[in-house]
């Protein structure tokens, strides 16, 4: 008699539904998380909870709950978190997550009468609609004013150069990372007239308008369109920063909107930097020996008075200086303690910086700012520009 061989088990790893449930639930992870790893999404939530925490508390009256007992502070500050929360919403929207709230906390009712009785009302599922609901109508705003702002994001890239232009004698580069989607950082490196080939000079420009985002970007687009008019005219610098002025002031709403900014023209055949420095963070200069310069001559910030008078100063750079421009949004970045990077780490960067391009002295020194940064969120603007001379 021939023996009959018991029928195989498979295990639970052989079962071909097993593998698809599998590679279903990697794909959705993979959809969800866009490859991050757990870490990096851990610290992504931490730098909006940060964000949004600062965003919130800022409506908080903290003197008013620091002189409540102890035991009441924190019903006090859920209480005025709340209603920041609620007073941004609109009208309808604010009546909606009221509406989910008191029927959320509804759902845990439970009222008996007698043994005959009990009245257990059950709204989590409505609630948690409406707040979904909610939820979505917040989002669809997002994603428009996204859409949106990608697309000023865009056009503003137009507005500075993608590429430096070429120097006899010398090296360029920038960088520029917005707070948001949009920035009021300006940089730029053109000439206004003839190449350099043709006896022309650079021009070399760093501003930062005040305030952020979509008002700061506009105004910082009005700047750079006047700019490259009055540069083309081939004015003398101090002519070209007062008009620049004057212009800027007839569209600063009485100063609330005024623009710091350094302006330079560099001569190839010479190695002269003309410049002029409205208010701005003071461009360093490191000469080859390690020694530092600040280039602080200048004035007041553009916008502020029609009539002030502007200064300008001229440094003589030699083979391997190099000259940083930067927005204050690069000493004022703080770390996860809220510390700011502050202008001794800059000034001990730029002394640490190596001999190379203006491209590795670029990254040198923002490697610098990130690792003191880490994963918490820009609260401003960074550009830097990077002038080296070969």
């Amino acid at each position: 008699m021939t023996p009959v061989a018991p029928p195989s088990i498979s295990r639970p790893s052989d079962r071909p539904w097993s593998g698809n449930v599998n590679s279903r639930v990697r794909n959705f992870w993979q959809r969800v998380s866009e490859g991050s790893q757990i870490d990096d999404l851990w610290a992504q939530f931490a730098a909006d909870a940060r964000a949004s925490y600062g965003f919130y508390q800022s409506d908080v009256d903290w003197v008013a709950v620091q002189k409540l007992a102890p035991w009441r502070r924190p019903f006090q500050i859920a209480r005025q978190f709340f209603w920041a929360l609620l007073l941004k919403l609109s009208p309808a929207r604010r009546v909606l997550l009221l509406v989910a709230s008191v029927l959320f906390i509804l759902s845990s009712l439970r009222v008996s009468i007698g043994d005959a009785f009990t009245l257990d009302v059950k709204f989590e599922w409505l609630s948690a609609a409406l707040f979904l609901l909610l939820l979505s109508l917040e989002l669809a705003d997002k994603v428009t004013m996204k859409r949106d702002l990608e697309i000023a994001s865009e056009i503003q890239t137009w507005l500075v150069p993608a590429h430096p232009p070429q120097v006899p004698g010398a090296d360029i580069a920038f960088a520029t990372r917005p707070q948001n989607s949009v920035a009021g950082d300006y940089y730029d490196a053109f000439y206004p007239t003839v190449a350099a080939a043709e006896g022309g000079k650079l021009m070399l420009v760093i501003a930062d308008v005040a305030g952020k985002s979509v008002p700061a970007a506009l105004l910082m687009a009005t700047m750079q369109a006047s700019l490259h008019t009055i540069a083309g005219e081939d004015a003398p610098l101090v002519d070209l920063v007062v008009r620049l002025n004057r212009y800027a002031c007839a569209h600063s709403l009485d100063g609330r909107r005024f623009t710091t900014a350094v302006l330079s023209q560099y001569d190839p055949r010479s190695g002269n930097l003309t410049y002029v420095n409205a208010g701005h963070n003071a461009p360093l200069l490191r000469r080859i020996d390690g020694a530092l310069e600040q280039l602080d001559t200048g004035g007041l910030p553009l916008g502020i008075r029609s009539d002030v008078s502007y200064q300008t100063a001229t440094v003589s750079l030699s083979s391997g200086d190099a000259l940083i421009f930067y927005t204050d949004g690069v000493v004022e970045a703080f770390n996860p303690d809220g510390q700011e990077f502050g202008n001794e780490r800059w000034l001990s960067a730029i002394r640490a910086l190596p001999s190379s391009s203006a491209k590795e002295s670029l990254q040198f020194l923002m490697d610098r700012v990130d690792e003191f940064v880490g994963a918490t969120r820009q609260s401003d603007d960074i550009t830097c520009l990077v002038f080296r001379v070969t």
